[in-house]
């Protein structure tokens, strides 16, 4: 986002106006603006403050701690990986790893195309099915290393259809 354009700040006073009258209107806001943009970053957590009278440092402190909110825009698929102890336990790691090397990112980072952000989960409540990824909500149950380039293709395959593009065999 960089620095907010007129339109940017106006739609984002317009978020915090509409819950002037709620007692503890902070994580809906960031909720919303969250949703329209894809993530807070500094400038747009110093307009918040501006229009909610919270501390730059509280709303800091709530972006950071959540880990649903973002600092950084995040890729059109958010592959969520879980590492719970039963995740951990049957695989997760691997899994993971595999992602990390296919997409060349780390953990917490984004594809140079935008398409892929790769994020670490402590715990997605699927303990039953584990080890489990999801992505953009659509959950992945007894995930396996071997399976992640098949998933990654998947998704590579929906975006060249998406522009209209043929996949070769």
């Amino acid at each position: 986002m960089g620095k907010l354009n007129e339109t940017a700040e106006r739609k984002i006073r317009e978020i915090c106006g509409r819950y002037k009258n709620e007692k503890t209107p902070l994580m809906i806001i960031l909720s919303d603006i969250q949703n329209e943009y894809g993530y807070i970053p500094l400038e747009v957590q110093e307009v918040v403050s501006q229009e909610t009278g919270i501390s730059v440092a509280e709303i800091y402190g709530v972006v950071t701690f959540y880990s649903f909110f973002s600092l950084t825009p995040k890729g059109k698929y958010v592959i969520g990986c879980c590492l719970g102890t039963a995740c951990y336990v049957k695989g997760g790691q691997q899994v993971i790893d595999k992602f990390s090397e296919l997409l060349n990112i780390a953990p917490g980072e984004t594809t140079e195309d935008g398409l892929f952000t790769l994020d670490a989960l402590r715990c997605i409540g699927a303990c039953g099915i584990a080890p489990a990824v999801s992505i953009n909500g659509t959950v992945y149950p007894k995930m396996t290393a071997s399976q992640v380039q098949e998933v990654i293709a998947r998704y590579l395959l929906m975006e060249e259809k998406e522009k209209g593009g043929t996949a070769a065999c």
